[in-house]
């Protein structure tokens, strides 16, 4: 199993598997934009546009499990993404990323790529999870661990030759 079968929404409201990233290096994040790591956002955006053209996207997945620090509306994240943050890279619509209405796409990322201590679940706005071009979670950073830190990964994962076939 790999990220690419998992269907999600678009923020705005379409929905569509993941397979269209194949192939690509991907940074899933759980994001949040009242958080106080909200201003990831803009060194995520930073990721996104000079590793894109190597094949590799930031994907944001907003959610509000986490003291409530997300909107309700999909148009109002998008909004305050592009205008607060300069984001740019791909968001979805809101979602849970832990407990009995998680996403499966959260569960499968949670369960291939354990936090702290071993841990599954999701503790917190901004935790990451690196993706390497088979479609497979290769390592999750906390939230603290700010995108700069993700870059010697990122690049290794980069540097391996593309698949054959994804």
């Amino acid at each position: 199993m790999s990220v690419y079968e998992y269907e999600v929404k678009t923020i705005r409201g379409e929905k569509k598997t993941l397979a269209e990233y194949a192939g690509q290096v991907l940074l899933i994040v759980n994001t949040a934009t009242k958080c106080g790591f909200a201003p990831q956002f803009r060194s995520l955006q930073q990721l996104h546009d000079k590793y894109g053209p190597q094949g590799f996207a930031v994907l944001g997945f907003p959610c509000s499990q986490f003291a409530n620090q997300e909107m309700e509306d999909n148009q109002a994240i998008e909004q305050a993404c592009e205008l607060n943050f300069g984001v740019s890279f791909p968001l979805f619509a809101r979602i849970d990323v832990k407990g009995p209405g998680a996403h499966p796409l959260f569960n499968y990322l949670s369960d291939n790529a354990r936090g702290v201590l071993g841990s599954k679940s999701v503790k917190w706005n901004f935790t990451k999870f690196l993706v390497n071009r088979e479609g497979h979670v290769v390592k999750r950073f906390a939230p603290n661990e700010t995108p700069d830190k993700i870059v010697s990964d990122l690049e290794r994962l980069l540097a391996e030759p593309k698949p054959a076939q994804v």
